[in-house]
């Protein structure tokens, strides 16, 4: 069967890409204190900040590794960030990432240049910092004959030490990516990770979450919405308004048009926030709620589309992005390719479910996971997927696409205890779709033990949850208690225009023993180079902690 016995081959050669140059940095340093950015500090320095991009292409080569195992092949660029620049499906030619033709940046990073297409790994915020610089690589090959190609740095903002290993094994489709983040300082430091993969979209793109999904949510959850269907505004957009009288001819996209508006394509409703075509702004949504560990993006014109699985406990993440399908938009994709056209972004988080939310990591910590993407074909968007089949129900037929070659039984079950099981052999290249219509179930077996299994189930609309509101001013806050955690939110999620010195300093005028606040305030000082400064703020919070107890339950102060 196909799939079977395939090593992974890999070959690492210079490859020519039409390539816009980024212009030598500003010679200046940029000390940007206030810049917002991904809602989050855009503090820049000891970055050098780019502020032109080359206006026409010259070839350049560029290193890349690329992997293959007769099933996908997938390409790095370990210059530009380590990351993901070809995911190809070897059984159909797909690709399931958006590939780039061409190397042209905008001015979107941290630090000037970001590249559009593949995936992008973000990490200790969004943008990745280093997004356009190079990674160190090691290519490891393992015992059970896979190949990992590890990208490596020490991320220029804090010097923690990150890595990422782009992993395919023999007989899967598979792509695994297995991720190291150490904290290499003596600091607690903060930092995210979302796998930013992109897509290349058309009015017959669908983009879809588990469906037990049913609120998205915008950034820091200042806006939210039900899902797929918005029944109000989200993002300016009058969706309820749309759903019940169709699209404005004058608010109509001049391409992509949907079938709801006169184009061409699937049907579905002008509401529907899961298609690319519906969304005319610059759009984020994050899915909540769900307990499920895949989502995905289908192309209904190929008949082909990806999966992104990783353990929701972990990596609860996931989240679409789109420039819009407007003027605006269209101008944004000629900004990032020649001819590509335009993308969006499926973003995979771990430690969160919404941006831009920041982690803990410990002086010596390292936490390890792994996030998986594959590619399938011919049964639409899934219902159910893991790391072995994707199944599908839908309305007239059932499908069953899977990562490797499998023998085994399917079975569906419809209305009236209607019961039908299919003998399959089943690989990456042969899904199987079948008649069957108003399934209520379906499974897949092999070997007699069930791989992959789904039931359709009745599910109320979830209520919308509150939106998120900004903390109030330090003297508006009644507890010490809550003006310490003010800070540590401001402080942990890098806020750009708030200081949480501020809260930190009321609560000591209240209480100039308060032990938490005065460690805290200690650490700002301290990061600061405020010496002396922090020495006296951690021995007050070593006198407070001590006063009754030389053994304090909490000893951060006498580590700082």
């Amino acid at each position: 069967m196909e799939g079977m016995n395939d090593e992974v081959r890999v070959r690492r050669a210079a490859t020519v890409f039409p390539t816009y140059e980024p212009a030598p940095p500003d010679k200046n340093p940029m000390f940007l204190e206030k810049r917002v950015y991904q809602g989050s500090s855009g503090r820049v320095y000891p970055l050098p900040f780019i502020d032109r991009i080359a206006e026409t292409p010259t070839d350049r080569a560029w290193d890349s590794v690329t992997l293959e195992n007769g099933l996908v092949e997938v390409m790095v660029l370990p210059e530009i960030g380590g990351r993901i620049h070809v995911g190809r499906d070897l059984s159909n030619g797909y690709d399931f990432f958006y590939r780039q033709n061409v190397i042209k940046p905008a001015l979107v990073g941290l630090a000037g240049p970001w590249a559009s297409g593949g995936v992008e790994f973000n990490w200790p915020q969004h943008h990745r910092p280093s997004t356009f610089m190079p990674t160190d690589v090691h290519i490891e090959h393992g015992d059970d004959g896979s190949v990992t190609v590890w990208m490596s740095e020490h991320e220029p903002m804090n010097r923690m030490k990150g890595m990422h290993g782009v992993c395919l094994h023999p007989g899967r489709n598979v792509i695994e990516v297995k991720v190291r983040l150490y904290n290499r300082t003596p600091y607690v430091q903060t930092f995210l990770w979302w796998a930013n993969i992109a897509a290349k979209v058309h009015q017959g793109y669908k983009s879809f979450f588990p469906p037990d999904a049913h609120v998205v949510a915008d950034h820091a959850k200042r806006a939210l919405s039900q899902y797929p269907l918005c029944d109000d505004h989200y993002y300016g957009v009058d969706y309820g308004a749309r759903g019940r009288e169709g699209v404005p001819v004058e608010e109509r996209p001049s391409d992509f048009l949907p079938a709801h508006s006169g184009g061409k394509g699937p049907e579905y409703a002008p509401n529907d926030l899961s298609w690319y075509a519906n969304i005319p702004v610059p759009t984020s949504y994050m899915c909540m709620g769900t307990e499920e560990d895949f989502f995905g993006g289908y192309d209904h014109f190929a008949g082909a589309g990806l999966l992104h699985i990783a353990d929701h406990h972990i990596s609860p993440g996931k989240k679409q992005w789109t420039w819009g399908n407007h003027e605006f938009g269209y101008a944004w994709d000629r900004n990032l390719t020649d001819a590509d056209g335009p993308y969006i972004e499926l973003m995979a988080g771990v430690y969160t479910d919404n941006q831009p939310d920041f982690s803990f990591l410990a002086p010596g910590e390292t936490k390890t996971f792994s996030q998986f993407f594959y590619p399938y074909q011919a049964i639409g968007p899934v219902h159910f997927a893991n790391l072995d089949a994707a199944l599908s129900l839908n309305e007239d037929e059932i499908g069953v696409a899977v990562t490797r070659a499998i023998e085994g039984q399917v079975e569906a079950r419809g209305e009236n205890g209607l019961r039908k099981t299919w003998n399959v052999e089943l690989s990456p290249g042969q899904p199987f779709v079948q008649v069957f219509p108003n399934a209520k179930s379906l499974a897949l077996s092999e070997n007699g033990i069930e791989i992959a299994w789904y039931e359709t189930e009745e599910r109320e609309a979830a209520a919308i949850p509150a939106t998120a509101t900004e903390p109030g001013l330090p003297a508006h806050i009644p507890s010490n208690d809550e003006l310490y955690l003010t800070g540590l939110h401001l402080e942990q999620y890098r806020h750009a225009t708030r200081n949480p010195a501020d809260y930190w300093r009321e609560a000591l005028r209240r209480d100039p023993g308060d032990s938490r606040c005065n460690n805290a305030l200690g650490l700002w000082h301290f990061r600061r180079g405020e010496f002396e400064t922090a020495r006296t703020h951690f021995e007050a919070a070593i006198a407070r902690a001590t006063h009754r107890n030389p053994n304090p339950y909490d000893s951060e102060a006498y580590y700082n």
